[in-house]
């Protein structure tokens, strides 16, 4: 817009007003997502600095419910937990959300209605039980491999690490074509934010993925570690790529 006295001497608040960002910001920290305060700290309540932070939820959240590293890091005691359903022809809805319910918990394939995974069903036991109480269509097991199986032969079986692996691989290359240097122009900021969109998109798409298996069942060209921690990195950098965007008042 053409400068005008409003635009250059407003505030923050006033502008997040008039735009309606004021109230995504106001709805995000309804949710606990992000909270506020002055970097001054309680001190300095009337200051008219201000900062916005994700919380804890709202750094979950933003990790799409799972912190990688917390998952990688988590204890595992060795033993595969299965759930082994087969369920009548009538049945078919039932079934269906059954296998929803264990693919959005990352659940491995290991057969054809054989599914894994190496935390407790304690928090999930009700959930599943809740779709029959016949044992003949719905089977929870602890177990340990006795026929010579190894962790990475029955990880390989259960989930699709090649994919996995390539999705952080593209992943990967998308960070390098990262735009560099300062975001002088609204054309570069635009650039900055169309990479950024994809760069989430992306991730998104790996790690979705990804069951985020303990450190010691990972696979040995497990890709996912090297893929987080160059995020990092890039996202270290892209933050003061973003702090040094200004528009020029003509713009």
């Amino acid at each position: 817009m053409p400068p005008t006295l409003r635009n250059l001497t407003d505030s923050f608040e006033a502008w997040a007003y008039r735009s309606g960002l004021q109230r995504q910001l106001e709805e995000l920290q309804r949710r606990n997502l992000i909270e506020s305060g002055s970097p001054l700290g309680p001190k300095a309540p009337n200051s008219t600095e201000r900062f916005l932070r994700l919380t804890e939820a709202g750094r979950l959240h933003a990790l799409l419910g799972r912190d990688p590293e917390k998952q990688w890091a988590r204890s595992w005691d060795g033993k595969w937990r299965l759930v082994m359903f087969d369920m009548p022809a009538d049945r078919d809805a039932e079934r269906k959300r059954l296998w929803y319910f264990l693919r959005q918990s990352h659940f491995g394939l290991l057969q054809r209605s054989v599914w894994i995974t190496p935390d407790s069903l304690d928090d999930k036991r009700a959930l599943l039980k809740s779709t029959t109480p016949n044992a003949k269509m719905v089977t929870l097991l602890e177990a340990n491999p006795c026929g010579g199986e190894t962790t990475e032969d029955i990880v390989s079986a259960a989930w699709n690490f090649a994919e996995i692996n390539k999705r952080y691989t593209d992943y990967l290359q998308l960070l390098h074509n990262r735009p560099q240097g300062n975001l002088t122009n609204t054309a570069a900021a635009q650039a900055f934010r169309k990479w950024a969109n994809d760069e989430r998109l992306a991730w998104a798409e790996a790690v979705t993925l990804d069951p985020l298996l303990p450190d010691q069942a990972l696979p040995k060209d497990y890709a996912g570690k090297k893929a987080w921690q160059a995020r990092l990195q890039a996202m270290t950098q892209a933050g003061k790529q973003i702090r040094s965007f200004k528009a020029p008042p003509s713009e």
